[in-house]
């Protein structure tokens, strides 16, 4: 079984309240815009990390994440890009993305909209986009995702909210 922390979007602020969640999980996947080559490297130094770049990212975090990924968990296929839309409008990264393997899982950011879903028209597709994790853009509340996946099981999937409140790490 793997305990799994989707994050997207942090824009180089790593939230403190997101602590006890770094601790209870075995991987972290991060859906793009990183912000910053520190926040990716703090990461990596806590846990396994799966990831892709972002638009916002530069060249380094460009060099350490593709920009269309596609990994094992468990028994499950994850395909995960930045710019991906959501079921209803899909955009051409995620296309190219399930052109070469349609995943069991879709991971997407860019939008800082929460989004968890089964898209039925491709085999049942667990879709995720987890908000945004960090302080800028739109968005009033910072958000993430935490799932337990065991085989080809997906569950106790939750979603982890925090009001926006501009703090400092």
């Amino acid at each position: 079984m793997q305990k799994i922390l989707i994050l997207s979007d942090t824009h180089s602020f790593l939230d403190a309240r997101l602590a006890p969640h770094l601790d209870w999980c075995d991987q972290i996947w991060h859906a793009g815009d990183w912000g910053s080559v520190e926040i990716a490297d703090t990461l990596c130094s806590l846990k396994p990390v799966e990831g892709v770049y972002g638009n916002i990212d530069g060249g380094v975090l460009r060099t350490m994440f593709p920009k269309i990924n596609h990994f094992q968990c468990e028994d499950l296929l994850v395909g995960m890009t930045h710019i991906g839309g959501a079921p209803s409008s899909y955009k051409p990264d995620a296309l190219a993305c399930f052109n070469k393997l349609v995943p069991d899982i879709f991971i997407t950011g860019h939008s800082h909209i929460l989004q968890v879903k089964r898209d039925l028209n491709r085999n049942r597709m667990l879709f995720i986009n987890p908000g945004a994790a960090g302080q800028h853009g739109f968005h009033q509340v910072q958000t993430a995702v935490r799932l337990k996946i065991e085989k080809k099981r997906i569950f106790e999937v939750e979603i982890i909210e925090m009001l926006r409140n501009k703090q400092k790490n």
